[in-house]
């Protein structure tokens, strides 16, 4: 099945770039607008009633079967070479199956309030789940060779070669289940969880909040939280709160649904904790996560507590509000970047690291390959999808022409040539865990804010977009280990019984609180906010990824920084290995080792250092 790292509310994705809370970008005028692209899908395939799209599923339901019937029971018998035989057509078929999965996918994130669209999406996600019933038992099966079987297969070249599919496969096999129970579990799955996401995905679409005295969708009423009008802040903040409010024994419904099923899998699986399956899957052994956790939640004092009192001290307030988090430090509307000025701004950043890597970024450029505009019915947020391999990856932005925006741009531009360069490893071995998903991107991000940064020599100027960068990487930080230690609260409460929205929504405070500190005032209107964050329903504990990326890049743009020999050529190599190599092997090169206990501080005294700047002006 395709796989596909979305930011926006995907069902069956998992978010690439964080959701930086309450508020993205204010809305930019039509000169930012203008000249927008629009991303052509015709690459995958020319429209929902193709013959291509039909043929392809036809053919990939056909050959799925035959593939079943010459397979099943013989795999821990064949020799190593016949078994890489076996895998190479198991990743024909399944790529046939994520080019259409992308198709619906992607269709949908641009119309999500489009219900031909929406039915369209969910048909194609009911015959992939069918047609790759057929297909279930191979990674069951592969999971029952013993290991000195496999072994013995493994010396056959052919089969070392999927080496690394094999050894993230066999990370599951303590809890795999039976072949039945297994594959009711997947049929089951597009009216179970799947269902469920649906029902968030387009009843956020749906939801319009009262701003200004007219209707807005949810993702506008969120950039007017942005506002450098302080009522204007406020007003939006209530009424959201209002209109969340109106829906929260819905959203509630669906949270502790979806809780309670995972913690039936769970259970079926025997995973000792309710974050074992995404650690598992993120290729993270739990004590690094762990370690993560702790070396934030200890940083909260002198990261976040530190910053919002001194943003509490710039604007002149003695307490912040929850809508003053995103406000701006100046009243000043700030000058709205043209498309073109963000792509060379952009496109510097990346030639200027090497020009290999400007040479893939332009490609997303050259051809309808980013959706940019923020349009009625779209989904909110950004994300890159890498699709198939034998296809290419789309980014889809929403710009409206502030420097957040090229940021964005940035962010999902790394995304995106990362996985164009990993895609020579072919669709079962490309994607990287998600943990290692955000190097690219925050790398690309981390250039482009150094580029302009250095480029600027207004002190003022400069002060803002220190100040800017820090919000950004305490949103991708310590938010998202808050927004974690909730999702743990949640779910483990959720084990004794049903919560309550109240219940929830104090959890929700709790955590808030906890992250960013004294300076804050929270009103109870607030203890709604947690319903529109999709990551809790689309992946839960995913969300600590991003904190992974970000202090991983914090530390290796150090050592980048520091005049490493080699660099670049290490870094692409990292991007080119895509899935087939670990963390540590990855990181090796450059010296460093998340398991190292200094090594979450290295990437959080980046952001310690960047306060500390500010505290001087």
């Amino acid at each position: 099945m395709s796989k596909a790292y979305f930011s926006a509310p995907q069902a069956g994705a998992a978010g690439i770039s964080p959701v930086h809370g309450d508020a993205g970008q204010p809305s930019g005028g039509a000169s930012a607008l203008a000249g927008l692209p629009r991303w052509d899908l015709s690459d995958l395939y020319d429209g929902p009633d193709s013959v291509r799209l039909a043929t392809d599923l036809d053919q990939a339901d056909e050959d799925a079967q035959a593939f079943s019937r010459i397979w099943q029971g013989r795999l821990a018998a064949v020799p190593g070479c016949e078994l890489a035989q076996a895998i190479a057509e198991y990743q024909r078929i399944d790529e046939v199956l994520g080019r259409a999965g992308s198709y619906a996918q992607l269709l949908f994130a641009a119309n999500t309030s489009d219900s031909d669209v929406a039915r369209f999406a969910q048909s194609i996600n009911e015959r992939l789940t069918a047609i790759s019933t057929h297909l279930l038992f191979f990674t069951l099966e592969l999971n029952r060779i013993s290991d000195d079987a496999l072994a013995a297969q493994m010396s056959d070249p052919a089969l070392a070669h999927w080496a690394p599919f094999l050894r993230d496969l066999r990370v599951f096999r303590p809890y795999q289940l039976s072949d039945e129970v297994e594959a009711v579990l997947h049929e089951k799955s597009v009216t179970g969880a799947a269902a469920w996401n649906r029902l968030f995905d387009e009843t956020m679409a749906g939801l319009r909040v009262r701003v200004g005295g007219a209707d807005t969708t949810l993702g506008n009423a969120l950039d007017t939280m942005s506002s450098p009008d302080r009522t204007v802040r406020e007003h939006a903040a209530h009424a959201i709160g209002d209109e969340l409010g109106r829906n929260v024994k819905l959203f509630s419904l669906i949270t502790n649904t979806l809780a309670k099923d995972k913690a039936i899998v769970d259970g079926l699986r025997h995973y000792p904790r309710p974050t074992t399956a995404r650690n598992c899957a993120n290729m993270v052994e739990d004590e690094v996560v762990d370690a993560l956790v702790q070396a934030v939640t200890e940083a909260y004092p002198r990261l976040s507590h530190r910053y919002y009192a001194l943003k509490a001290r710039w604007l002149g307030l003695e307490k912040l509000e929850y809508w003053d988090r995103n406000a701006p430090l100046t009243t000043q509307d700030e000058p709205l970047i043209p498309w073109a000025e963000a792509t060379r701004q952009v496109m510097a950043a990346y030639e200027g690291f090497d020009p290999r890597m400007g040479t893939v970024a332009k490609q997303f450029f050259d051809h309808a390959w980013i959706d940019a505009p923020p349009v009625p019915g779209k989904a909110s947020g950004a994300f890159a999808h890498p699709t198939v391999p034998s296809v290419h990856p789309y980014l889809l932005l929403n710009y409206r022409g502030r420097t957040r925006d090229v940021m964005t741009l940035a962010h999902e531009l790394g995304h995106g040539v990362h996985q164009v360069l990993a895609g020579k490893q072919g669709y079962l071995m490309s994607s990287t865990p998600l943990t290692l998903a955000e190097t690219a991107s925050v790398f690309g991000e981390m250039l482009t804010f150094r580029a302009l940064l250095d480029a600027q020599s207004v002190p003022a100027r400069r002060r803002l977009m220190l100040a800017a960068k820090v919000e950004d990487m305490l949103n991708t930080v310590v938010r998202q280990i808050a927004f974690y230690r909730f999702e743990m609260l949640v779910h483990e409460e959720r084990r004794k019984g049903e919560l309550l929205p109240a219940r929830i929504g104090e959890i929700w405070r709790q955590t808030q609180v906890e992250s960013l500190g004294p300076a804050f005032n929270f009103t109870p209107d607030y203890d709604v906010y947690w319903t529109y964050i999709p990551h809790f329903i689309h992946s839960p504990f995913y969300v600590y990824a991003y904190a992974f990326g970000d202090c991983l890049v914090n530390a290796l743009y150090g050592v980048f920084r520091s005049g490493h020999p080699g660099f670049q050529d290490k870094y692409l190599d990292m991007l080119k290995a895509g899935g087939t190599l670990r963390h540590r092997e990855l990181l090796a090169p450059f010296g460093l080792d998340a398991a190292d206990p200094g090594f979450w501080q290295k990437g959080l005294d980046v952001i310690a250092g960047f306060i500390d700047e500010l505290e001087r002006v």
